[in-house]
């Protein structure tokens, strides 16, 4: 499928029916799968021949989609996951381990921000946040020689950062790490890090993906193009034996496929986060609308954007698809269709007149989701980020009035309407 468009790939990659088969993507609602030897099961229990045994290692239905998620972002190999949380996990756990670093981009999800300052400090891994605005040198500054990843979001959730992801590249691969990038606001629609210098991407599925908000999944996207074996003794668990397959080394074994495969084999066989077939099936229906909604997402958040940015009781909008905002310049440079649905605001009056505000509206609803195609508000000092201490919410590029805005597909009067009547009562 690669010579085909991204809109082609959108509806026809992942699952090719043969003669007599479902033209419609089945569910195997199966957790296990019959052999006629024992000889055939033991081979696909020693990675010797490909197939499905288990559906917490693998199944047809979740390969197809994660399938199409990888030909969407040009990748050569992709896992799902039960969560968008599980799929970064697993993509820092596949090459981390006790004692190793790791740099992340301090604008993060907040859940993602204690996944790495916290929970992984518990296992031995340390986590230095750094300004995604800081300069190439100030990146390298905080590099160590156990460094083992360099990890970013192409649009911050909910600080709506644009990621340099070529600065953030160079600065990776000047000291021998990947680079990881979650690219679940952009999309690959909007924006695709592999052409830009990314490694390994990342998606929580939940969002614009899914669409619909229906089912929570992850995954994980290999660009194939990081050479472990160049740095062998860095990433000791993909170019040395694993004793729990039989010394089988992975880079030697599957070569561009070694990093999904281990994470595959490994990783979930241990840990098992695994995505339902079903919602993996419900995930690949949002997906054959993915490149229509996404344009009308940006088509709305704009329009709404431009209202609030000229109301008289609104301090400030970020959105980068405004000309004044400071992400515009690389927003046209890594996303010249559009960035995303969501906008942050702050309201004259500060966090508490903010919170007011939020109460008035009637069409909008206060839910945790955000990307899909109902209109979302959320107050993530109140809500996503209330683990964070103020210092850590600045850090993060989180204010204490930031209001996130998930626009949806809505008529944007309609969406405008209730915005204004809610103003009306602050």
């Amino acid at each position: 499928m690669s010579e085909y468009k991204i809109e082609t790939k959108c509806i026809q990659s992942g699952w090719h029916p043969k003669k007599g088969e479902p033209r419609v993507l089945p569910i195997y609602q199966s957790t296990t799968f019959k052999y006629d030897t024992s000889d055939q099961m033991g081979r696909l229990f020693d990675l010797e021949d490909s197939g499905y045994f288990y559906t917490r290692l693998q199944n047809p239905t979740n390969d197809a989609v994660a399938q199409k998620i990888c030909e969407l972002e040009g990748g050569v190999a992709a896992m799902l996951t039960s969560s968008g949380q599980a799929a970064n996990y697993y993509a820092v756990f596949n090459i981390c381990e006790t004692g190793d670093h790791m740099v992340c981009s301090s604008s993060v999800y907040g859940g993602t921000f204690n996944l790495f300052g916290a929970t992984l400090k518990k296992q031995g891994i340390d986590c230095t946040f750094i300004d995604p605005d800081a300069s190439e040198e100030e990146i390298a500054a905080v590099f160590r020689p156990n460094t083992k990843v360099l990890f970013a979001e192409t649009i911050a959730n909910p600080a709506l950062v644009v990621l340099d992801i070529e600065k953030f590249a160079r600065a990776a691969h000047k000291h021998g790490v990947p680079l990881i990038v979650d690219n679940t606001f952009a999309t690959p629609i909007n924006c695709r890090p592999f052409e830009w210098g990314a490694d390994i991407v990342t998606h929580s599925t939940t969002k614009y993906m899914d669409g619909h908000a229906m089912c929570v999944g992850g995954c994980i996207v290999d660009s194939g193009n990081f050479d472990w074996t160049q740095y062998g003794d860095k990433f000791p668990g993909l170019t040395k034996p694993d004793p729990t397959y039989h010394g089988i080394v992975y880079t030697e074994k599957f070569g561009k496929g070694a990093y999904i495969t281990k994470a595959t084999a490994q990783i979930m066989r241990d840990l098992g986060s695994i995505q339902s077939p079903q919602n993996a099936f419900l995930l690949n229906v949002g997906l054959e609308t993915l490149h229509l909604r996404m344009p009308r997402h940006c088509e709305n958040a704009k329009k709404v954007a431009e209202f609030l940015n000229s109301h008289e009781k609104v301090a400030w909008v970020n959105y980068a698809g405004l000309p004044d905002n400071r992400y515009h310049a690389l927003a046209e440079k890594y996303m010249p269709n559009g960035t995303c649905g969501v906008i942050s605001f702050g309201l004259k009056g500060g966090r508490e007149v903010s919170v007011s505000f939020m109460d008035q509206l009637e069409l909008i609803a206060i839910v945790t989701h955000v990307a899909d195609a109902r209109t979302c508000v959320l107050h993530p000092a109140s809500h996503t980020h209330r683990q964070m201490t103020d210092e850590q919410l600045v850090e993060a590029g989180v204010a204490p009035d930031l209001i996130r805005l998930s626009v949806g597909l809505e008529n944007a009067g309609d969406i405008i309407a209730d915005l204004t009547q809610a103003l009306e009562h602050i």
